[in-house]
């Protein structure tokens, strides 16, 4: 059986499995979804290593040995938890992985068990051939990413480095998969978004202190007031604009390829030729900060002595120093702020032999495709990686229909993914493989 023939039963499969991390320990956990996986690799000779942080929170890898082993290592590499989902707000069950006019519904169809599904069906393929990559391939499968890969990738990195010994470079998710921009001609021209960067995490719990009391009586300390008041003020903060050389490269490309010329004060029409993918670009222009979750209060007529929320931070390269500095002033004196989870930016070329093995992959299979890079706005386990020194990139090809409004589906509601496109994927990961 070829790859391709596989990936979207293998994506369906690992759909059906609930692996939700509600990031508070209360999920399921991806004991069942690790527990596939290795029969998978087992099924076809190999012998994957299995790692737990704690019990249910699995991680799997399997090393698989290349023509020369003396060419540093290529990590692929995935995740195998996905953020709830609330069926009510579905169409379908999110954890059906049902099949429907060539389209696989379900949470982690995007994000991310289809590149998972990806990387199993061509390691598959490797092994029942017994074809060697031309280097040593390292193939992870974390847990819990979506918390921040502290129990995953993080752990694995610290406490396990050898797993990844001799690896010089990594591919994972968000990245590779196709937008269809209008060209100056009035022809369509297909472009690939390559990740070559990233933005920092900063989650964040706002405390505001004041005088508890009567809920009838007057009080200036409220400390409710206090936290609105912050949150008011960080929400009205003009982040200062800067294009890091990822975004300035994809903006100089897409002006190229549809004829718009931009300015750095009106990215507006160049942007929406993007369409949700624009949300994506938007959140790499600039540093941001989002209020997520509030918490407060014990009864209607109680004014409680403190109140808090939740801040999800995102910075560019460099800016982690700068960004604290900036919230602490704009919180103020009766507001703390305790940093729950800090993680780097990621700023890698867009260049070198990987860059190019990539790129000649996908040009491969769609031979008029244009290749930009472009940065995350959130975070990959590349993070934990870039600690032993591996430079990370996006990579999880997926050629799009023009119609799919692909980037909102991160996360979203009505996750899917057509199956032609993990056929290609498979197609150009194989590819990548081979040639790399």
């Amino acid at each position: 059986m070829r790859a391709e023939d596989e990936v979207a039963r293998i994506c369906q499969d690992l759909i059906r499995i609930d692996s939700s991390n509600h990031g508070d320990g209360s999920g399921p956990g991806e004991g069942a979804a690790a527990a596939y996986v290795v029969g998978l690799l087992r099924e076809v000779g190999l012998d994957p290593t299995v790692l737990e942080s704690e019990p249910g929170r699995t991680s799997v890898f399997v090393r698989i040995p290349g023509a020369d082993p003396a060419r540093p290592a290529l990590c692929i590499h995935g995740h195998l938890d996905v953020v709830p989902a609330r069926a009510a707000d579905w169409s379908v069950d999110p954890f059906s992985g049902e099949l429907r006019d060539g389209v696989i519904w379900g949470r982690g169809a995007v994000d991310m068990k289809g590149m998972d599904a990806m990387i199993l069906a061509t390691v598959r393929d490797l092994a029942r051939t017994g074809t060697p990559p031309p280097r040593d391939l390292v193939i992870g499968f974390f847990a819990d990413e979506e918390a921040g890969g502290v129990k995953g990738s993080h752990w694995v990195v610290t406490h396990h480095p050898e797993i990844f010994a001799g690896v010089s470079e990594a591919i994972s998710e968000v990245g590779g998969y196709s937008v269809t921009l209008p060209g100056p001609d009035g022809a369509s021209r297909r472009a690939y978004l390559l990740q070559t960067a990233e933005k920092g995490i900063l989650w964040l719990r706002l405390t505001a202190h004041g005088r508890a009391g009567h809920g009838s009586v007057p009080n200036d300390e409220n400390p409710l007031v206090r936290l609105a008041q912050a949150i008011a003020r960080i929400d009205a903060h003009e982040w200062p604009q800067e294009f890091i050389p990822s975004v300035q490269e994809l903006l100089d490309g897409l002006a190229r390829l549809t004829g718009v010329p931009y300015a750095a004060g009106n990215l507006d029409p160049l942007l929406a030729h993007l369409g949700g993918a624009a949300g994506f670009v938007r959140g790499t222009l600039r540093d941001t900060a989002n209020v997520t979750m509030l918490e407060a209060g014990y009864k209607h007529n109680v004014i409680p002595s403190d109140a808090h929320a939740a801040l999800d931070c995102r910075f560019l390269p460099g800016h982690d120093e700068t960004v604290l500095k900036t919230l602490a002033d704009l919180a103020g004196d009766h507001v703390d702020i305790e940093i729950l989870h800090q993680d780097i930016a990621l700023d890698a070329p867009f260049s070198g032999s990987l860059v190019e093995a990539m790129v000649a992959a996908i040009r491969a299979e769609d031979p008029e495709a244009d290749v930009l890079p472009y940065c995350l706005s959130g975070g990959t386990d590349n993070k934990a990686l870039s600690r032993l020194g591996i430079t990370g990139y996006g990579f999880a090809p997926l050629r799009l229909p023009a119609d799919l409004d692909f980037a909102p589906l991160f996360h979203g509601v009505d996750e899917r993914v057509p199956v032609d496109a993990l056929t290609f994927g498979t197609r150009v990961l194989a590819r990548l493989i081979a040639t790399c």
